[in-house]
């Protein structure tokens, strides 16, 4: 049985590597393998445990259960292996909501660590980022919940970070951004976007008023959707453009001092309540350009309010810490 947990309105369905094989799934036996051959089990993969059942799925509801499955771990103590799977079938390099949603279910397992940092390795293909990709997470408290604080490491900034190509550099804010045509032709609005590498890519678009910020409503209208696949998926399901690799898509609004409010259109699955690393993203996004200090930043999504600490020094971002809880359904 599929174990489904819900962080910030982020679900991901968790199995262990045993789980998958007993479906019949020709899952490889380390982590590092299976990434490489995804194609032949991601799909199945996800059919098995993430589909509704029939006559299960509300009214207006996304194709599948979850916003992805977590598969792992590969051992029985740190540093553990996962493969974080997109409900399209691709791997995803990072996810701040996975890793906060895969350090609970090890919790409840008796698996992480009570006192020190536990590192998780995420295992992809993508031929641009490192693998495994590495995150520390501590086990702590924030403001009376008890979650995880996860090293994110440090933001890279600009297309080369994203290998975003055919992008027009303007100013905004008195800071250097990039124009990315294809967002612009969306909406004149969405024209200064700010690239963005946590270990995966992000394009966070920046606002200047509320109403420029597009609905999850309305990124999942027929017409909007498919422009924007055709931005963030990498072919065949896209055209990925600017980014060959494909990229995440944020929107971003200075809401108040320290708080951003944003919204989520992620490659590999499209609109969504709340992303952790796009969070991270938006948050970096924002110091960048000069709409938020180093330090504490909240950024506001549908699915819920992410606390992001800024660490910098010298002028320089040098690490993105993300806090998260997660809950069993």
């Amino acid at each position: 049985m599929t174990q489904f947990y819900d962080a910030r309105g982020n679900i991901y369905g968790v199995v262990s590597p045993q789980q998958v094989r007993a479906l019949g799934i020709d899952l490889p036996p380390s982590a590092a393998l299976a990434a490489q051959a995804r194609e032949s089990w991601a799909t199945a993969a996800v059919h098995g445990f993430c589909a509704w059942a029939p006559g299960e799925q509300p009214v207006g509801a996304k194709a599948h259960r979850s916003d992805g499955l977590l598969i792992g771990p590969f051992q029985s103590e740190p540093p553990f292996d996962v493969l974080i799977v997109n409900t399209d079938g691709t791997l995803a390099e990072r996810s701040g909501n996975g890793l906060t949603i895969f350090s609970q279910a090890l919790q409840e397992q008796g698996l992480m660590p009570r006192e020190s940092d536990c590192v998780l390795q995420v295992h992809h293909a993508k031929h641009a980022g490192s693998s495994p990709l590495q995150t520390s997470v501590r086990a702590a408290g924030f403001e009376g919940a008890q979650g995880f604080w996860l090293d994110l490491g440090q933001p890279l900034f600009g297309p080369r970070a994203v290998a975003a190509q055919e992008t027009q550099s303007v100013r905004f804010n008195q800071r250097e951004v990039s124009r990315v045509a294809a967002l612009q032709a969306l909406n004149p609005a969405w024209g200064n976007s700010q690239f963005v590498s946590m270990g995966n890519p992000h394009c966070v678009t920046l606002v200047d008023s509320a109403d420029a910020l597009p609905s999850n409503t309305q990124m999942r209208d027929s017409a909007l959707s498919q422009r924007l696949t055709r931005i963030a998926y990498t072919a065949p399901a896209g055209a990925g453009i600017p980014c060959p690799a494909g990229v995440n898509l944020q929107w971003a609004w200075r809401e108040a001092e320290g708080r951003i409010a944003a919204r989520v259109f992620e490659r590999g699955e499209g609109p969504t309540a709340s992303s952790g690393t796009s969070a991270s993203a938006v948050a970096s996004a924002a110091w960048r350009v000069g709409w938020v200090k180093a330090g504490p930043v909240s950024v506001v999504m549908p699915g819920g309010t992410a606390p992001i600490l800024l660490t910098e020094v010298g002028g320089e971002l040098v690490r993105v810490s993300l806090f998260g809880t997660a809950r069993l359904l």
